[in-house]
């Protein structure tokens, strides 16, 4: 299927859905927050064998954090790292994606890809499981600091992405995906994830209304 055939289709999905009462809209509040989904080298290092090549996500993501942090905005970086020494840690998820043996603390694949521009006193939230909520205490902080919104970049779409917007639905915080900072191994996933999301759990954005928002316009 084309690009063009693709886009088509989806807009038919979209049709369908609003018909059937989904695809809302949500409204962004006053405090947002920026959180960036494990762009790590794991995954934006092709060597590695969860990694795929991702330049122009890294480098819209990186426009987002300048923007952040040019409008005093905290942003929050995740990683998946598992126990050196403990193949059991994460169980299940392993032994369904075992690439991902390779993310081992300490290693370089968990540290976050420097074209990102994290700085130390920048929280790192590092995770075991698909979202950034689950088995961390990233809602806590959030909540403790204010934060009534979220943008979300990252990888990868269909994965970690997804599963932290659902995580955030469900804690009631609005999520926004911005299309140009997240990204997939393959087009149909990430496509497909993307819909999803945008029909069920968080608004789906482009990078100039995530820009808006973060500066306080929206």
């Amino acid at each position: 299927m084309s690009r063009e055939d693709a886009a088509t289709a989806d807009e038919r999905v979209r049709a369908r859905y609003r018909d059937g009462g989904l695809l809302g809209t949500l409204t962004p509040g006053t405090r947002p927050a920026l959180v960036v989904v494990d762009l790590q080298y794991g995954f934006t290092d092709a060597r590695y064998a969860p990694g795929f090549e991702m330049d122009a996500v890294v480098a819209a993501a990186r426009e987002l954090v300048d923007t952040a942090r040019d409008n005093s905005v905290p942003v929050y970086f995740t990683t998946i790292a598992f126990p050196v020494d403990d193949d059991g840690a994460a169980g299940t998820w392993l032994r369904k994606m075992p690439a991902m043996r390779e993310l081992r603390a300490g290693d370089r694949s968990v540290d976050i890809d420097q074209r990102l521009g994290r700085r130390d006193d920048d929280v790192l939230v590092i995770k075991q499981a698909a979202s950034a909520f689950a088995g961390t205490d990233l809602a806590q902080q959030l909540n403790a600091a204010g934060i009534d919104t979220v943008l979300v970049a990252g990888a990868t779409t269909s994965g970690c992405v997804r599963a932290t917007v659902v995580d955030a639905c469900a804690a009631d915080l609005p999520a926004f995906v911005v299309r140009e900072c997240v990204g997939d191994r393959e087009d149909g996933p990430h496509r497909a994830a993307l819909l999803d999301i945008d029909a069920k759990y968080g608004d789906m954005i482009p990078l100039a209304t995530a820009h808006t928002i973060l500066e306080g316009l929206s």
